[in-house]
């Protein structure tokens, strides 16, 4: 038993390490939300062909959207659908700074919570394989907390905003490619409550 709490200890001491260190990404070119949505993979099964029992339509609490996390639970792509409200966000090589298309999609999304006010969001950080996991851990976690700030700024209260860093652990995209390594350097928005139906 003393063993057991020991590995308990050592393992969460190196999460909380892991999750306090930086997601690398290298062009400069960013891809569309169009882009990401159609040449995303198709959902890909677990080895063995065996989906992971995750969440389904059936069980989730509230109207909450399935996470990256769940989706990769289930064997499936962790991708945004096209009919979103709440659109993805994509960062060149190495960065989290948002550019001028990154502030237009979430002026867009801060616009639809604004009008939403029961909904609430997590912002999911994510970068590609590049980098340390330790690395990416830390970068996108300043991913989704500059998506966050800028969305405080234009209006949307703070508790309604969560964040979270998948850092290269959940591409949506799985090619050793540049075109592939646009699409996982990106935040995701997930519904944890309030409003029901597609974001």
């Amino acid at each position: 038993m003393d063993k057991y709490v020991k590995g308990l200890v050592s393992g969460s001491m190196f999460l909380a390490v892991v999750t306090a260190v930086g997601c690398s990404t290298t062009n400069n070119t960013k891809p569309s939300a169009a882009m990401a949505q159609n040449s995303a993979q198709s959902p890909q099964s677990r080895s063995g062909g065996q989906k992971i029992p995750g969440v389904t339509d059936g069980n989730l609490p509230g109207g909450q959207d399935r996470s990256s996390l769940d989706a990769l639970r289930r064997g499936d792509a962790a991708m945004t659908a096209a009919g979103s409200a709440l659109k993805d966000v994509y960062f060149d090589f190495d960065q989290y700074n948002l550019d001028d298309d990154d502030r237009a999609t979430l002026r867009a999304s801060a616009d639809w919570l604004k009008k939403n006010p029961s909904a609430r969001a997590q912002i999911e950080g994510h970068c590609d394989e590049r980098g340390t996991s330790e690395y990416n851990l830390a970068l996108g976690a300043k991913r989704a907390q500059a998506a966050k700030d800028y969305l405080v700024s234009l209006g949307v209260a703070e508790n309604r905003l969560s964040t979270i860093s998948y850092g290269e652990e959940i591409p949506v995209c799985r090619e050793a490619s540049e075109s592939c390594w646009k699409q996982n350097r990106r935040d995701r928005f997930v519904r944890s409550g309030g409003v029901k139906g597609t974001f």
